[in-house]
């Protein structure tokens, strides 16, 4: 009776027991919310509240049924909730621009009903899951908490949005900016600065922005540098525990893999390696957050991997409807990731491809569920380059050695480029290491090969290919994750009691490669200073292998366990040591955005229609420099306007470092001749050329291009001005005859006197000085009176009424009332 009543006690502690554990699992939750606002203080508290709701309404929900419903989960609810917001916003990156052909930039507010449809259309069937357990959760938190404050010491501080130091950016962030702001008010999208060809390069990355931009009416800069980048970073961290519990079938993969992506990266042992830039090839790193289309393929990558494991495992049966749905899904992410970044689907399709011909090898067959992805994949690629970037030559050739060539040039030049191509692709290749801890019954899976496959083609596709802007390095970035879940399922492998034994040896690891870099000198260029830094990293990491080994005399296992773990732990991330100290921006000498500029393009933004055209002096990233860097790309950024000719320097970084001879003439002379002609010779003709046959209905002058011309406000309207910034409005010109004839009176009728124009009592009296708009609230700088807003003679003299004409204006005079779009289409919020 006593067993049997402390059994009863038993079972009646087990689900007090089990509560207990929820609770503390949902107790960890808040922290997500939490690190949102606190990565995010610098803003009004109604902008990160606008888009998290927008997060949750829109994409969360409506993604997670949509998951769900054509995957059949992958077991785990929170797994499926996080993989399901990456697949949610796979769906909106495809629903909005066909939203934006039928002038509906709202189309992402459908997404609800349209989940809410396939929920009830397609069968339901009971879903297998497993309860994630609570430090699992906790653990996953603790990522999300270092990502955090890693963006609030770091990241936030890359790009500066406000002060002095938002005037010296390089060209990636305004260039970011600008196609932003072209798909938020065009679809298909054109080249924003050099109005006139088509943007052949990846868009869909900002469909989620234009998006968010439309239905928050958060300002589009603080959505494409801090709000989107740093909810993705959040995603990929969440992301690659999902996969991770999904690969290995265990709980205890989720901490560890966020762990990893937020302190992993690879052996780098230069000075460089710990600057506050982080030039890691992770999530954190300033690569990630300069590129939109690179950071958003990676949260699109992850589900795209667990539906491929789902379709490759074989784990269960498949009806043909469940496989329909699968390949749905994978159809979905695969679309939207050829949409999004030339280095991701590559990456994948290779993986792909080497776990296809391993099934078919072993099958004695085709393995057709690998060959319809790769159909379906070879089919998105092809679309893509033919519709999305019309032909266009890559400009990435086959150069192998040309990466380290380049990373050598940025470390000081000098003989040390093998050195560096050792050192940087053993760095790579380390976290596949983890594999060798996969345990053998495993060894067959055909994911291990996909896993594998894949990174070693990223690591080839950095290795051997080379183009101007380096940005064959994103290969190596999308094969970043590859590697984190390589090592993820090794190290989720173990037993129980060998988790202590592996992060001792992370811990040894970890120390190792800190010590070289601290050993590393900060001015060094030579092979030998920087192979001594990797030297004494491995010696040490050496000697703690063999000291912790002898000391723990255990079996095989545990002396491999000891091996990966220290090596794991030698990739550790400058990510973490940087939160020590904030960021140094990367800014350049100069201010490459003019005094006044961002103001002057946001008065223009606000004062114009969507399709407005804006014609400029400003081509250079640096005003009045020997040589032109032709990377401008601020005005079309924030005015979110389309510009004639501004910048054409379109696939390469703009800063201190642009090299001379990468740049080559703008394709169409006759229309920069024209541009520049308004603003050093200004006569009627030009401004009509340009009025009629380009529809530039502004001019944006900046004086440290080249100084007004005297009769440039005559011939057009000055509206702002502000430091070195000047806009003016072009109008029409005036009618020859601007008032009718009178009609002869017939014989007969009364003579009628007409009313004299200058009459202040005649109702129907049309002034040709137009009439200042200045909106309630609105305060620009005191401009002077321009004199001769309109050519002389054009109307006959009248005498004004006395105080027809403000004596002290703050708004140059009689501002025309603003142009409205000349096609109808939707105001930007």
């Amino acid at each position: 009776m006593i067993r049997a009543g402390r059994r009863r006690a038993a079972g009646r502690g087990k689900p007090i027991a089990g509560r207990g554990k929820r609770i503390a699992a949902f107790a960890s939750l808040p922290v997500l919310p939490l690190a949102w606002f606190v990565a995010l203080q610098e803003h009004p508290p109604w902008m990160p509240a606008a888009y998290i709701a927008y997060l949750l309404i829109v994409i969360v929900v409506p993604g997670t049924m949509f998951w769900r419903r054509l995957t059949g989960g992958v077991g785990w609810f929170s797994a499926d909730i996080v993989l399901g917001t990456a697949f949610g916003l796979a769906v909106e990156a495809l629903v909005y621009p066909i939203g934006m052909l039928f002038k509906m930039p709202f189309a992402a507010l459908l997404m609800p009903a349209l989940a809410l449809g396939v929920w009830r259309a397609l069968p339901r069937r009971k879903l297998p899951e497993r309860p994630t357990p609570w430090w699992a959760i906790a653990g996953a938190m603790v990522a999300v908490g270092v990502a955090a404050a890693w963006f609030v010491r770091v990241g936030s501080r890359l790009i500066p949005l406000n002060g002095p130091q938002a005037l010296r950016p390089d060209s990636d962030a305004p260039h970011s900016l600008a196609l932003a702001g072209e798909v938020t008010h065009h679809f298909p999208p054109r080249v924003p600065y050099a109005d006139g060809n088509w943007l052949t390069s990846h868009w869909t990355a900002y469909d989620h922005i234009a998006s968010a931009h439309w239905i928050t009416s958060v300002p589009l800069d603080v959505l494409t540098h801090r709000m989107v980048p740093f909810a993705w970073i959040l995603l990929t961290v969440l992301g690659a525990a999902a996969v991770g519990m999904m690969l290995t079938g265990r709980a205890v993969a989720a901490p560890i893999a966020a762990g990893l992506v937020v302190a992993a990266g690879d052996l780098v042992a230069w000075p460089w390696a710990v600057s506050d830039r982080v030039f890691a090839d992770g999530p954190f790193s300033l690569g990630q957050l300069t590129n939109p289309p690179q950071a958003f393929s990676t949260v699109l990558l992850l589900p795209l991997i667990a539906v491929t494991a789902v379709l490759l495992r074989r784990q269960t049966a498949k009806t043909r409807g469940e496989l329909f749905r699968l390949f749905v899904a994978a159809g979905v992410l695969i679309a939207a990731l050829a949409l999004t970044k030339a280095t991701a689907l590559p990456v994948y399709a290779t993986g792909l491809a080497v776990a296809w011909i391993y099934l078919t090898v072993r099958a004695g067959r085709l393995n057709l569920r690998a060959l319809v992805l790769g159909v379906g994949v070879a089919t998105a690629y092809a679309l893509t380059f033919f519709f999305v970037l019309r032909g266009a030559a890559s400009s990435v050739r086959f150069d192998p050695g040309a990466t380290f060539e380049s990373l050598a040039d940025r470390m000081g030049g000098g003989s040390a480029v093998p050195v560096i191509a050792a050192i940087v692709v053993v760095g790579w290749v380390m976290p596949v290491v983890g594999a060798l801890l996969i345990k053998r019954r495993l060894a067959h899976d055909p994911m291990l090969v996909f896993l594998v496959g894949g990174f070693v083609a990223a690591v080839l596709g950095a290795s051997l290919l080379a183009d101007r802007g380096d940005t064959q390095l994103f290969f190596i970035r999308t094969g970043f994750m590859f590697g984190v879940l390589l090592a993820t399922w090794g190290l989720g492998s173990l037993e129980r009691r060998q988790y202590w034994i592996a992060a001792v040896a992370l811990a040894i690891g970890v120390a190792a490669i800190y010590w070289g870099r601290y050993r590393s000198d900060k001015s060094c260029t030579s092979g030998s200073c920087f192979g001594q830094g990797l030297v004494v990293a491995l010696v040490i990491a050496a000697i703690g292998i063999g000291v912790f080994g002898l000391v723990l005399r255990g079996s095989r296992r545990t002396w491999a366990v000891i091996a990966v773990a220290v090596l794991v732990g030698t990739t550790v991330s400058p990510t973490v040591a940087s939160v020590r100290k904030f960021a140094s921006p990367p800014l350049t000498s100069y201010e490459s955005i003019a005094p006044g500029g961002i103001e002057a393009a946001r008065f223009i933004r606000r004062n114009s229609g969507s399709d407005d055209r804006i014609a400029t002096n400003v081509h250079c990233h640096q005003a009045r420099a020997s040589h032109c860097r032709t990377g401008s790309y601020w005005i079309a950024g924030y005015a979110e306007r389309r510009v004639l000719v501004e910048g054409w320097a379109y696939q390469t970084r703009v800063d201190d470092t642009y090299p001379a001879s990468v740049q080559g003439p703008y394709a169409d002379q006759e229309r920069l001749q024209l541009n520049d002609e308004v603003f050093s010779n200004p006569t009627r003709q030009v401004i009509e050329t340009l009025r009629t046959k380009y529809d530039v209905q502004w001019l944006l002058l900046d004086d440290r291009v080249s100084a007004p011309p005297k009769n440039l406000d005559k011939l057009t309207e000055l509206r702002f001005q502000l430091g070195s910034v000047r806009v003016y409005q072009v109008f029409p010109p005036p009618p020859e005859t601007p008032f009718p004839p009178r009609t002869p009176t017939p014989t007969g009728s009364p003579t009628q006197t007409p009313t004299s124009p200058a009459n202040p009592t005649n109702p129907t009296n049309t002034s040709s000085f137009p009439t200042n708009s200045q909106s309630p609230g609105q305060t620009q700088p005191t401009q002077p009176f321009p004199t001769g807003s309109l050519p002389t003679g054009s109307v006959p003299t009248v005498s004004l009424p006395i105080g027809s004409l403000p004596t002290s204006p703050t708004f140059p005079t009689g501002s025309a009332p603003t142009k409205q779009p000349t096609s109808p289409g939707p105001t930007s919020p």
